[in-house]
């Protein structure tokens, strides 16, 4: 059973201003079945914050830790919790 997972995760390292943000939505999109956002935080972290099933939330973190990314990913911290709900899609903030 792939119950639904909510996925929040700070993404350390040089993540802003190099589209970061763009590249996760493209990616959550790619993955499929995933609504949330990334959000640029004022400490230069960028936050991302996936709904959807728990493999397809993995699939999104992995890429975070490992994946092409644009910029330079220094570290992923995560946690995980139920699903809230209340998004429309995966919004760039």
């Amino acid at each position: 059973m792939n119950e639904d997972a909510r996925l929040t995760a700070w993404v350390r390292g040089r993540v802003q201003g190099v589209g970061f943000r763009w590249f996760t939505r493209a990616n959550a999109l790619e993955i499929g079945d995933l609504v949330g956002f990334a959000l640029n935080l004022d400490d230069g972290r960028v936050q991302v914050v996936a709904e959807g099933p728990r493999d397809k939330c993995h699939r999104l973190l992995e890429w975070l830790r490992d994946g092409d990314t644009p910029g330079r990913v220094d570290g992923v911290t995560e946690i995980w919790a139920t699903p809230r709900g209340g998004y429309d899609g995966f919004a760039i903030r």
